[in-house]
């Protein structure tokens, strides 16, 4: 059984996190008084090593309760390494804050704080380096057939095709899917080599058996007045029990709860960009940002406006009217790259591959997304932001607002000159729907950070791209 391991992992984790802050410890207190790395006088300190190393005491078991506080002794086989390394980082900072702390109230104000400092950093260093390794050592033993996770699913639903395809596509986490238990389903119908095995009520001899280490309850939206009795013979057995909706239409990849007074209210979907701060944050980095690209592609644009005027009649700048956020319209500026058109031929459709309204100079426009660069004032005049869905025309929206689910969700965000769906490839003439996955994830994932990794990813995708004519 694979809670008997548990422990035993656990265990080891404790062990080896603790040794690994001893060591960045020792390290630490190594480089800052016995080479002149950080100081003119080795060994030279205000209290001797004893008095150093006696706090050690005091700070491993402090970083050993944090990281436990920050859940790294919890199972973490779905989880991302990344987050586990900052969950690290998290646990680090506040204990190297807590240190200086009980230094300050005990009245040691001579303990180093370049020790302290060097301490932080090695002991991050080391514990994110034998934590991945932690991790890698555990996929190879599980890709070996050991230290699996035996899992049953009860109710056949889209839910737990969803819940089969992740569990196939990721052998590292180590999940074990025997089969299922459905009503309505005939017995020995398989999902990718999966079998229904009975029906629900099967589950009461099941359990006794206690081979199970987890049950992923998967009904459909029909049985779900089966649900309470389901949960409570589960945690009657003991068994550790999952519940996975069948609302995958419905839901965002991170639905987030609220607590009404005791009442649970789970809501559809997560805007971060809702927050009064982030709305700032990313408003001061389109200002800083367009202001910057304004500057920088100027002789470009110059050169662009030149060329336009040059080599086709009509206008430099082309507006048109698009709907941007809260699905309020707009008029967009891009460089004109086409031959000057009626309304009625506008509406025609969007540009295809060898369009013949595009003129030569325009092709290499669009090719480059030159033409685009305008919308760097669309940007600073608040209408547009760098990063966010790309928007679409008046009629478009109409059109695809009945056809594709939740496609009128971008316009909760400002619309970007890039956007996550764009760096994937997806710009152009290209799948809607595609496009509105890659612009859903965007919205309900948005950080700063997300934001500058896909301005990072247009630099080398977004700028020349196949799609773009």
């Amino acid at each position: 059984m694979i809670k008997d391991n548990q422990v035993y992992l656990n265990r080891l984790h404790i062990v080896m996190d603790g040794t690994l802050v001893a060591l960045s410890y020792a390290l630490a207190w190594f480089l800052k008084f016995m080479t002149p790395l950080a100081t003119t006088t080795p060994g030279l300190t205000a209290y001797p090593a004893r008095t150093y190393f006696a706090a050690l005491y005091f700070i491993i078991p402090m970083y050993l309760v944090l990281y436990s506080t920050f859940h790294l002794y919890s199972s973490r086989r779905v989880t991302r390494i990344r987050n586990e390394f900052f969950e690290i980082i998290r646990a680090n900072t506040i204990g190297v804050i807590g240190c200086i702390v009980v230094f300050f109230l005990t009245e040691m104000n001579d303990f180093s704080k370049m020790f302290l400092a060097f301490f932080y950093v090695i002991n991050i260093l080391l514990t994110c380096a034998a934590h991945y390794f932690f991790r890698w050592v555990m996929y190879r033993v599980r890709r070996s057939g050991k230290n699996l996770k035996h899992v049953l699913c009860i109710g056949y639903s889209r839910a737990a095709e969803a819940y089969i395809d992740r569990i196939l596509a990721n052998g590292q986490w180590g999940y074990v899917v025997h089969g299922i238990l459905d009503d309505h389903v005939p017995r020995g119908t398989a999902y990718r080599g999966v079998r229904v095995l009975g029906s629900i009520a099967n589950l009461q001899y099941i359990l006794p058996e206690n081979k199970l280490d987890e049950i992923a309850i998967t009904l459909s939206l029909n049985d779900y007045q089966m649900l309470e009795k389901i949960v409570a013979e589960c945690e009657k057995s003991g068994v550790h029990t999952k519940f996975i909706p069948d609302y995958i239409s419905l839901f965002p990849s991170r639905p987030y709860t609220e607590d009404l007074m005791g009442l649970t209210t789970i809501n559809i979907r997560y805007v971060p960009l809702t927050n009064s701060w982030n709305i700032f944050l990313k408003r001061m980095v389109d200002i800083a940002g367009s202001l910057f690209c304004i500057v920088l592609f100027s002789p470009v644009m110059l050169a662009a406006a030149i060329g336009t005027k040059l080599t086709s009649r009509g206008p430099v700048i082309y507006r048109q009217e698009r709907i941007g956020l809260h699905s309020k319209p707009f008029m967009m500026y891009k460089f004109r790259t086409m031959v000057v058109q009626t309304e009625e031929e506008e509406r025609k459709g969007w540009t295809t591959r060898h369009d013949a309204r595009v003129t030569k100079f325009g092709a290499f426009l669009r090719k480059t997304s030159i033409d685009e660069m305008p919308q760097f004032f669309n940007v600073l005049m608040g209408s547009m932001s760098l990063v966010g869905p790309r928007p679409e025309r008046p009629q478009f929206v109409e059109k695809f607002k009945e056809e594709i689910p939740r496609y009128m969700v971008k316009h909760q965000v400002r619309p970007g000159i890039t956007g996550w769906a764009q760096v994937n490839g997806y710009r152009g003439d290209t799948s809607i729907r595609k496009r509105i996955e890659y612009d859903l994830y965007y919205i309900e994932n948005w950080s700063i950070g997300f934001d500058f990794k896909i301005l990072f990813l247009t630099i080398f995708k977004g700028f020349v791209n196949k799609n773009a004519y």
